[in-house]
């Protein structure tokens, strides 16, 4: 359930990701602030009980990925999925959006080729399924031909 915003004047930021289902526990969400991988308001997090109110925004670190998010309202608890979604407006940009205007147009306007993924280098690893099938055709232990 949201909060209007004058019922509340903030929510802890670590309960708040848990509760947007940003974090899987508020143990990890609190990693994260303690890591310095939370943003609020374009300022670096430093502990988990920072307040946090709608209108706020937060850039979150992620691995290789950062996304941006508008906080709309605060919860009283973790919900199903459909509640955590209506608590933040994501501001990410779309991957294409970003990548397109980075990448430079193919001036030959030939796609590069890449392998295929079977193909590894010889002897190196276990066969993969369609070598098996030929070792098995090979030495007939299948009876099938």
């Amino acid at each position: 359930m949201t909060v209007p915003a004058s019922d509340q004047s903030g929510q802890r930021l670590d309960q708040w990701l848990w509760f947007a289902r940003i974090a899987k526990s508020r143990t990890l969400a609190q990693a994260l602030i303690d890591r310095g991988k939370i943003r609020l308001n374009k300022e670096k997090v430093d502990k988990p009980s920072q307040k946090l109110k709608p209108s706020d925004t937060l850039t979150i670190s992620l691995g290789p990925k950062v996304r941006i998010l508008k906080v709309l309202g605060t919860a009283q608890r973790r919900g199903p999925a459909a509640e955590a979604q209506a608590l933040y407006e994501e501001l990410t940009p779309r991957p294409d959006e970003t990548t397109s205007a980075l990448q430079p147009p193919d001036s030959a306007g030939v796609a590069e080729t890449t392998p295929s993924q079977g193909v590894r280098a010889a002897g190196s690893g276990r066969p993969t399924k369609r070598e098996r099938r030929d070792t098995e055709r090979l030495k007939d232990r299948n009876g099938v031909d």
